[in-house]
């Protein structure tokens, strides 16, 4: 039986996203941003926020576990924030507290959905870098 998804938004702490990631990376999951990325990028005391918004089965690798993908806002070093995808555990988001009320749920989904991707803000940033 499949788990439920929860319409519910998450908050973490840099550290807590950086081990979401090592274990996205563990397993093997197609939507992860690399941890070294991560860490190099990431604005090191922000909150991100993670949005779970399909269930994930990977029939063709059967070993691999059922995954949430989750939509996440996250702040980097430059202070914006950028749109990315996660593939998380059920029983490791269900783990992560529930911190947040409606509004501020309501809020960050809102963000979610004007947020630049992180593709775009690389390219972005390579080309400020290059002016």
């Amino acid at each position: 039986m499949t788990p439920t998804l929860p319409r519910t938004v998450r908050a973490v702490d840099t550290a807590q996203l950086l081990n979401l990631a090592q274990e996205a990376a563990i397993h093997g999951f197609s939507q992860r941003i690399p941890v070294d990325w991560l860490r190099e990028h990431l604005a090191a005391d922000a909150t991100h926020y993670l949005f779970p918004t399909l269930v994930q089965r990977l029939t063709h690798r059967p070993e691999t576990p059922l995954q949430w993908r989750c939509q996440q806002l996250l702040t980097v070093s430059t202070g914006e924030q950028i749109w990315g995808l996660l593939d998380v555990l059920p029983d490791t988001f269900d783990k992560i507290p529930e911190t947040l009320d409606t509004a501020s749920k309501k809020d960050i989904v809102s963000r979610i959905d004007r947020a630049v991707k992180v593709r775009e803000w690389m390219e972005r940033m390579a080309a400020e870098a290059g002016s």
